[in-house]
């Protein structure tokens, strides 16, 4: 099957076709560490780390790149703010995004490189564009020059006139639409030596020159959230053509996490951090919520929604357990024909979600049965399924996450779920007195059970579990 995605560029879905057969090189742009990461930061982690899995598990040798920018306007004037020097004050953030990334389960990046460490490939790029036309120094700083890129607009399609680079009015700009490549010292800011004297690098340079330094002058996928097609992605092809780069050759966008209908952003004082979502939800749980929507939709959040995840997941992780009990070991086994055609159909997650949930019903079909065999191999299965989301149950990282415990977390898991069985069986014999104090002993030991059409639920205070 011919995996197939969405091309910003292009605006169609197109069968994704490597550089190179059986490779595939992945740019994502990162994290600017100026604060503590809230969960718009990470969607973009979490959406394109199931692409690297994904194309893992159909056999590609996969580069993937996923920069740092801890050089800033932002990273300066909050450093500024705290009295914080502003490297210590970007290597403080960039550990809270590492925390977070690793946390939710994101597989470390094949190199992390920080834009700091490219100031002479940076410096090289614009000697490139100057000397093809498309750049200029002036007064110390150096411009891109917009309306000498031919295909200026190619992503965003926008026309130039209409443009607004959202950058500072400056004296040495020959043309309002360019744009910043090097911005001159100024005192008491940081600064590196150039041929146009000290300074530091523009935003949109930095990724130009990261991206072609790891994978090439042209390579696979560039990922990014949507709000970098303009002006960040659209400045870097504009730089990379320009410097006679053909860049990537498939643009991935991923929507926005919302709230009340808004973009989640600082600036709007709207943000939920990870480190305060991790106090509520287990970790997976978060993981599951953030990759269960479809890459390039927005995502509301709210804690509804965060809760229905956890329950969601909840049905899968009790499964999987409970035919460990029941079945013995369950090894990784094969996902289904529609989790690969939902994955392979611009990365279809709610369709894949529901293969899963579907091989979870049969499998519990199966438990209730007794056939163990066939609840093993759906089991089996769904690790499969869950491992390329993610959220592999059975996956060490997850079996130790429970705030360090997860022996005794696992231990708790198998006496309620033992207690729910009994209760099961009393409800299917209409003993309603004893299945009333089935559920009675739970809610005095501070374990509630909620009942739905897909079993009961049960959590641990603001922690969620499995269901029976």
């Amino acid at each position: 099957m011919t995996l197939r995605l969405y091309d910003s560029l292009t605006r169609e879905v197109r069968d994704f076709v490597p550089l190179v057969e059986g490779k595939a090189g992945i740019y994502l742009c990162g994290a600017t560490v100026q604060g503590v990461p809230h969960i718009g930061h990470i969607r973009s982690g979490v959406a394109f780390d199931v692409l690297r899995r994904w194309l893992i598990a159909k056999g590609f040798d996969v580069a993937f790149v996923r920069n740092v920018t801890d050089i800033d306007d932002k990273i300066l004037r909050k450093s500024a703010e705290a009295g914080r020097p502003w490297w210590e004050w970007a290597a403080t953030h960039e550990r809270e995004f590492t925390r977070a990334y690793d946390a939710l389960g994101v597989l470390p990046p094949s190199v992390e490189p920080r834009a700091t460490g490219f100031i002479t490939q940076m410096v090289e790029y614009m000697q490139r564009l100057i000397d093809a036309g498309h750049a200029y120094a002036a007064e110390g700083d150096v411009y891109f020059s917009v309306r000498s890129q031919p295909d200026y607009g190619v992503l965003s399609h926008q026309k130039v006139d209409d443009m607004q680079q959202g950058e500072s009015a400056a004296t040495g700009k020959r043309d309002a639409a360019d744009f910043t490549l090097w911005k001159g010292a100024k005192p008491g800011e940081p600064s590196w030596p150039s041929p146009w004297g000290p300074g530091r690098p523009g935003w949109h340079l930095e990724c130009s020159a990261m991206a072609t330094s790891y994978l090439g002058a042209e390579f696979d996928i560039h990922c990014g959230g949507m709000d970098l097609v303009f002006p960040h992605h659209e400045n870097e092809i504009a730089q990379a053509h320009g410097a006679g780069d053909p860049f990537a050759r498939y643009w991935l966008h991923n929507g926005w996490v919302t709230m009340s209908g808004e973009k989640m952003s600082k600036s709007l004082g709207n943000v939920v951090s990870i480190p305060v979502l991790l106090q509520q939800v287990r970790a997976v749980e978060l993981r599951y919520y953030l990759g269960s929507a479809h890459y390039r939709s927005m995502q509301e959040f709210s804690a509804g929604a965060l809760s229905e995840a956890a329950t969601a997941y909840g049905r899968i992780e009790s499964f999987v357990q409970r035919t460990v009990e029941r079945a013995g070991d369950v090894p990784v086994g094969e996902w289904t024909p529609g989790f690969a055609a939902a994955l392979d159909d611009d990365l279809g997650v709610p369709a894949a979600m529901a293969e899963v949930h579907a091989a979870v019903r049969a499998g519990n079909a199966a438990l209730e049965s007794g056939d163990l065999d066939g609840a093993r191999t759906r089991a089996a299965s769904v690790r499969a399924m869950t491992s390329i989301l993610g959220v592999d149950p059975l996956d060490p990282h997850w079996i130790t996450e429970n705030d360090g415990d997860g022996a005794a977390m696992a231990a708790l898991g198998v006496l309620v779920e033992a207690e729910l069985e009994r209760r099961a069986a009393a409800r299917a014999e209409k003993n309603w007195a004893e299945a009333d104090a089935a559920r009675d002993r739970l809610h005095a030991a501070g374990i509630e059970v909620t009942d739905g059409a897909d079993g009961s639920s049960w959590t641990v205070g603001r922690k969620s579990a499995g269901d029976h």
